[in-house]
């Protein structure tokens, strides 16, 4: 007697399933809100934010210098 193909499982109990694993695994889930890089003007403000950064550590340049003479190349 020939087999009844199975019937897909619905997406919603198949991502039950899915996060029943993963929880089993040890896991939780996260969601995270990150800024958007592709916003038109994202670019700008990373370099504006750069710029303030840069302009606030008047020690930054001295502790290159201090970074490159300890720093060894590895082998």
């Amino acid at each position: 007697m020939p087999r009844q193909p199975k019937r897909p499982v619905p997406p919603p109990k198949r991502m039950a399933s899915y996060r029943q694993r993963m929880r089993a695994a040890g896991l939780r889930p996260v969601q995270i809100w990150v800024p958007d890089t592709r916003a038109p003007d994202f670019a700008e403000k990373c370099r504006r934010q750069a710029r303030a950064v840069a302009a606030d550590d008047p020690a930054g340049d001295e502790l290159m210098r201090f970074v490159a003479q300890i720093y060894e190349l590895p082998e």
